[in-house]
């Protein structure tokens, strides 16, 4: 098979009606085998509010309580997952709406309260993800879409971040055939000044990223992103790209290397 490319996107462009919009037009334009996996944070986040759930985060991930578990499986599973899927069937591009629960898509354990308890929340093994529904999806024309649910095959559902979903799934996928991660969000790239549009981070090493880190640069959510990045290419994942939704199908980013 060719190569696939399994493309994330971010809560902030989730959430944003026109920039999502612009990306599915782009996603559908790419050519080849295709994967999406995408966030949805930040409706998760107004929801809980609505239903007068606090929502926890530490270090850029989300504490999931029992509570906390059925909001984001609602939104990510449901209103999110089934937006974008029907976005991309208006677009051409028949797709298919999963968690880890459908076609037993990714397994996931239940982390360790310890050092930090983040209550119903996966970590995926390698062999967590199935590479053959990804195969059997792929040569059948239907480009999977992956929310950030999945399950213990003991009939509990678990949330994980949507950033270790798309480096998972790209790992299953090089399985498969050669694999290439590119993680979308509201930014160029990996920002060395957010506010300014210049200061572009074009290439990211363990030695850059260690660097980036002490001075604090890269924080918060962006530390799992790149986490996964580096986990991804680990495991054989051929290359991966952080860069704006709307630069899918240019050449501009950072490229993560190492």
């Amino acid at each position: 098979m060719e190569t696939i490319k399994v493309i994330k996107i971010g809560g902030n462009v989730v959430d944003n009606p026109d920039a999502l919009a612009r990306f599915v037009n782009d996603f559908v334009k790419l050519p080849g085998k295709k994967i999406l996996v995408h966030g949805g944070g930040k409706e998760a986040t107004r929801m809980s509010a609505r239903l007068d759930i606090p929502t926890t985060m530490i270090e850029g991930r989300r504490v999931t309580t029992r509570e906390t578990l059925d909001v984001v499986t609602m939104v990510y599973a449901g209103l999110v997952n089934k937006r974008i899927v029907s976005m991309l069937q208006a677009a051409g591009c028949n797709a298919i709406g999963l968690t880890g629960a459908d076609g037993n898509a990714i397994t996931a354990t239940r982390r360790k309260p310890k050092p930090i308890d983040y209550g119903f929340v996966g970590d995926i093994k390698p062999e967590g993800v199935n590479s053959s529904l990804i195969a059997s999806l792929l040569e059948a024309g239907i480009t999977p879409v992956y929310c950030a649910i999945t399950h213990d095959g003991n009939g509990t559902l678990l949330n994980c971040n949507a950033d270790t979903i798309a480096s998972s799934v790209a790992i299953g996928a090089s399985r498969v055939a050669p694999a290439e991660l590119i993680f979308c969000f509201e930014q160029p790239g990996v920002m060395e000044d957010l506010d300014r549009p210049d200061s572009l981070i074009s290439l990211i090493t363990p030695d850059i990223y260690s660097d980036l880190r002490a001075r604090n640069i890269v924080n918060k959510g962006m530390i799992p992103k790149i986490d996964n990045a580096f986990a991804a290419i680990d495991a054989g994942v051929s290359s991966v790209t952080i860069k704006h939704s709307d630069a899918l199908t240019t050449d501009r980013g950072t490229v993560i290397r190492k």
